[in-house]
């Protein structure tokens, strides 16, 4: 069977190529002078980055590494590889797949070589940002940076986009029933723990200008904003999965994490919320990370590890971390059903 031009381009965050100091510096470099992470002007961010961050974080940074990297290697890389290999395998060998990170290896470049040198003739792009919900930090960068290597070094290529899909059915489906055998009589509550961002984000991709975070409950208020509006879609996200379980309203909420900076953050903080649960008696709780689509640093170790140890010296007793989609068959499914979706689509124009 004739290859496919069309390649499915997945991309995720990304890892240090190890959790030794001096390439978790080399990561957290490219990853924090990315002008949609720390959105200020260039000199200002590259005098806290350079002066400031990369001369204290990484040494800690890379001891979480240590705790929780895999024989394998990054438990992000090693999830996503497992993904692109499974997704091959449902594909056919005739459809290109390439996996690229935001930041560090694989680069989107190199991600983007080898579906060419699976099939020179390529001409077309399917990206996938790993991400459900829109944001500036997550998908936005991750597209633009798409666009820039294209139209740098492979501008023959045209380029398909996936739209966020914090409300997709068949993601709903995987997240949920990965949930399901974590949600178990004994647990006492679920936390849905999304990545943090600044609000000034969530501002600045308002397209109306007079909506997000500046009218009385802005994420239910139906609104063009909500396109590109990252706390409506995590809340969105959470209402799906759990009309889908048959969680009682009193039994979830909603926090965020990994706050960096002294700017006013999405609230609650998840920290904080592990200590308020604890403290109203939530002896047993489990937290799911939806943001995310591999298990990381940020799951593994700050909520697994630190998480699990805030709540405890609060007075909970256990802390179960559910692990995000992963390579599980129903996201394979997922990704699969979009990717036959658009090579169905581009057959029929030709």
């Amino acid at each position: 069977m004739a290859k496919s031009n069309t390649g499915i381009f997945l991309v995720n965050l990304g890892s240090p190529d190890s959790f030794e100091p001096k390439d978790v510096k080399v990561y957290l470099e490219e990853f924090l002078m990315d002008k949609r992470v720390i959105d200020i002007p260039r000199p200002l961010r590259a005098a806290i980055v350079k002066g400031i961050i990369l001369n204290t974080r990484p040494k800690e940074s890379a001891e979480a590494y240590e705790l929780i990297w895999w024989d394998e290697g990054s438990p992000l890389i090693v999830i996503s590889e497992s993904v692109v290999e499974k997704l091959q395998n449902r594909l056919g060998d005739n459809i290109p797949i390439g996996l690229g990170m935001r930041y560090g290896n694989p680069s989107i470049e190199a991600g983007i070589q080898s579906m060419l040198d699976q099939n020179p003739d390529l001409d077309e792009i399917f990206l996938i940002p790993l991400y459900p919900q829109y944001a500036m930090a997550t998908s936005e960068t991750v597209i633009e940076k798409t666009k820039e290597v294209v139209l740098d070094k492979y501008p023959h290529l045209n380029m398909i986009i996936k739209d966020p899909f914090y409300d997709d059915p068949l993601y709903t489906k995987a997240l949920s029933e990965g949930m399901k055998p974590y949600i178990t009589d004994d647990i006492d509550h679920v936390l849905f723990s999304y990545h943090g961002v600044p609000e000034r984000h969530i501002k600045k991709r308002d397209i109306t200008g007079d909506h997000c975070l500046k009218c009385e409950n802005c994420c239910e208020v139906t609104s063009p904003a909500h396109n590109y509006c990252y706390r409506h879609q995590d809340i969105v996200t959470t209402k799906k999965a759990v009309e889908y379980l048959g969680l009682e309203e009193d039994r979830y909420s909603i926090a965020f994490q990994s706050k960096l900076g002294i700017d006013p953050w999405l609230t609650p903080a998840t920290d904080n919320e592990l200590v308020r649960l604890a403290k109203e008696g939530k002896k047993k709780i489990a937290v799911v990370c939806p943001a995310f689509i591999s298990d990381c640093i940020e799951t593994l170790e700050e909520i697994g590890i630190r998480g699990k140890e805030d709540f405890i010296e609060a007075g909970g007793e256990e802390l179960v971390l559910i692990p995000c989609v992963n390579d599980s068959d129903l996201w394979i499914d997922t990704l699969e059903k979009w990717s036959k979706d658009i090579s169905t689509i581009n057959e029929a124009i030709v």
